[in-house]
Protein backbone atom coordinates (compact mmCIF):
# COMPACT_ATOMS: atom_id res chain seq x y z
CA UNK A 1 0.00 0.00 0.00
CA UNK A 2 1.22 3.58 -1.06
CA UNK A 3 0.01 6.69 0.03
CA UNK A 4 1.30 10.15 -1.46
CA UNK A 5 -0.07 12.87 0.85
CA UNK A 6 0.38 16.51 0.40
CA UNK A 7 0.26 19.39 2.65
CA UNK A 8 -2.89 21.65 1.25
CA UNK A 9 -5.11 25.20 2.29
CA UNK A 10 -8.02 23.38 0.56
CA UNK A 11 -8.50 20.13 -1.61
CA UNK A 12 -11.20 19.09 -3.52
CA UNK A 13 -12.34 16.34 -6.17
CA UNK A 14 -15.12 16.40 -8.58
CA UNK A 15 -16.82 13.55 -10.58
CA UNK A 16 -19.05 14.33 -13.82
CA UNK A 17 -18.98 18.16 -13.11
CA UNK A 18 -20.26 17.65 -9.09
CA UNK A 19 -17.67 17.94 -5.88
CA UNK A 20 -18.26 15.06 -4.35
CA UNK A 21 -15.87 15.45 -1.40
CA UNK A 22 -13.66 18.55 -0.30
CA UNK A 23 -12.00 19.97 2.82
CA UNK A 24 -10.21 23.01 3.84
CA UNK A 25 -6.29 22.41 5.53
CA UNK A 26 -5.24 18.74 5.59
CA UNK A 27 -4.26 16.08 3.91
CA UNK A 28 -5.03 15.06 0.29
CA UNK A 29 -4.22 11.61 0.38
CA UNK A 30 -3.59 9.55 -2.87
CA UNK A 31 -3.94 6.25 -2.06
CA UNK A 32 -2.43 2.77 -4.01
CA UNK A 33 -3.55 -0.01 -3.68
CA UNK A 34 -1.51 -3.80 -4.31
CA UNK A 35 -2.90 -7.17 -4.63
CA UNK A 36 -1.23 -8.05 -1.48
CA UNK A 37 -2.80 -5.29 0.61
CA UNK A 38 -4.73 -6.08 3.65
CA UNK A 39 -6.36 -5.36 6.70
CA UNK A 40 -3.35 -4.80 8.72
CA UNK A 41 -1.41 -2.82 5.74
CA UNK A 42 -4.88 -0.12 5.84
CA UNK A 43 -4.07 0.49 9.65
CA UNK A 44 -0.62 1.07 9.49
CA UNK A 45 -1.14 3.73 6.57
CA UNK A 46 -3.92 5.44 8.43
CA UNK A 47 -1.84 5.89 11.54
CA UNK A 48 1.25 7.30 9.63
CA UNK A 49 -0.94 9.61 7.74
CA UNK A 50 -2.94 11.29 10.75
CA UNK A 51 0.13 11.18 12.78
CA UNK A 52 2.79 11.95 10.42
CA UNK A 53 4.03 15.22 11.70
CA UNK A 54 3.82 17.61 8.71
CA UNK A 55 1.87 20.63 9.68
CA UNK A 56 3.70 24.38 11.11
CA UNK A 57 3.65 24.20 15.04
CA UNK A 58 4.22 28.00 14.39
CA UNK A 59 5.55 31.17 13.04
CA UNK A 60 9.40 31.72 13.88
CA UNK A 61 10.86 34.73 15.43
CA UNK A 62 11.64 35.72 11.14
CA UNK A 63 7.87 35.40 10.21
CA UNK A 64 8.31 32.29 8.37
CA UNK A 65 6.66 29.20 9.29
CA UNK A 66 7.66 27.36 12.15
CA UNK A 67 9.33 23.10 12.45
CA UNK A 68 6.29 20.35 10.87
CA UNK A 69 5.81 19.44 14.92
CA UNK A 70 1.93 18.49 14.16
CA UNK A 71 -0.06 16.33 12.75
CA UNK A 72 -3.43 16.67 10.64
CA UNK A 73 -4.78 14.98 14.22
CA UNK A 74 -2.86 18.27 16.26
CA UNK A 75 -4.38 21.13 13.68
CA UNK A 76 -8.23 19.18 13.44
CA UNK A 77 -8.02 19.07 9.95
CA UNK A 78 -9.51 17.55 7.14
CA UNK A 79 -8.13 14.35 5.23
CA UNK A 80 -9.42 13.69 1.32
CA UNK A 81 -8.79 10.44 0.17
CA UNK A 82 -8.43 9.33 -3.22
CA UNK A 83 -8.02 6.20 -4.52
CA UNK A 84 -5.02 5.98 -7.69
CA UNK A 85 -4.15 2.78 -8.82
CA UNK A 86 -1.09 4.26 -11.14
CA UNK A 87 0.71 5.12 -7.46
CA UNK A 88 1.44 1.57 -7.47
CA UNK A 89 2.81 0.81 -11.13
CA UNK A 90 6.22 -0.13 -12.01
CA UNK A 91 8.27 2.57 -13.56
CA UNK A 92 11.87 0.89 -13.68
CA UNK A 93 11.91 0.01 -17.22
CA UNK A 94 10.61 1.20 -20.57
CA UNK A 95 8.48 3.63 -21.17
CA UNK A 96 5.48 2.67 -20.09
CA UNK A 97 4.19 1.79 -16.85
CA UNK A 98 3.88 -1.88 -15.64
CA UNK A 99 0.76 -2.44 -13.45
CA UNK A 100 1.39 -6.38 -12.35
CA UNK A 101 1.59 -5.26 -8.33
CA UNK A 102 -1.99 -3.34 -8.47
CA UNK A 103 -4.86 -5.11 -6.80
CA UNK A 104 -7.55 -5.87 -8.95
CA UNK A 105 -10.45 -3.91 -9.19
CA UNK A 106 -12.45 -5.52 -6.99
CA UNK A 107 -9.77 -6.46 -4.12
CA UNK A 108 -8.81 -2.96 -4.63
CA UNK A 109 -12.29 -1.89 -3.70
CA UNK A 110 -12.86 -4.06 -0.84
CA UNK A 111 -9.51 -2.47 0.69
CA UNK A 112 -10.50 1.12 -0.26
CA UNK A 113 -13.48 1.01 1.53
CA UNK A 114 -12.01 -0.72 4.63
CA UNK A 115 -9.32 1.89 4.63
CA UNK A 116 -11.92 4.45 4.29
CA UNK A 117 -14.63 3.28 6.69
CA UNK A 118 -11.21 2.76 9.47
CA UNK A 119 -9.98 5.93 8.77
CA UNK A 120 -13.08 7.29 9.86
CA UNK A 121 -13.55 5.63 12.70
CA UNK A 122 -10.01 7.62 13.69
CA UNK A 123 -10.68 10.89 12.73
CA UNK A 124 -13.60 13.16 12.68
CA UNK A 125 -13.26 14.97 8.88
CA UNK A 126 -12.55 12.61 6.37
CA UNK A 127 -14.04 13.10 2.50
CA UNK A 128 -13.48 11.03 -0.35
CA UNK A 129 -13.45 10.52 -4.07
CA UNK A 130 -15.69 8.07 -5.67
CA UNK A 131 -13.72 4.20 -6.38
CA UNK A 132 -12.46 3.60 -10.12
CA UNK A 133 -14.26 6.91 -11.36
CA UNK A 134 -13.02 9.60 -14.10
CA UNK A 135 -11.89 12.44 -10.90
CA UNK A 136 -10.61 16.04 -11.36
CA UNK A 137 -8.84 16.90 -7.98
CA UNK A 138 -8.18 20.29 -7.52
CA UNK A 139 -5.48 21.39 -4.65
CA UNK A 140 -3.45 24.12 -3.24
CA UNK A 141 -0.47 22.37 -2.46
CA UNK A 142 0.45 23.94 1.25
CA UNK A 143 4.69 24.52 1.30
CA UNK A 144 4.64 22.97 -1.03
CA UNK A 145 4.80 19.47 1.16
CA UNK A 146 4.43 15.79 -0.29
CA UNK A 147 5.32 12.72 1.20
CA UNK A 148 5.36 9.30 -0.47
CA UNK A 149 4.62 6.79 2.32
CA UNK A 150 4.74 3.25 1.72
CA UNK A 151 3.71 0.04 4.22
Amino acid sequence: MRGLIQRVSHASVEVDGEVVGQIDRGILLLLGIEASDSSAHCSKLIDKVLNYRIFPEGESSDGTSGRMNLSVKGIHGGVLVVSQFTLVADTQKGLRPGFSSAAKPEHAEQVYKEFVELMRSQHESVETGIFAADMKVSLCNDGPVTFLLDV
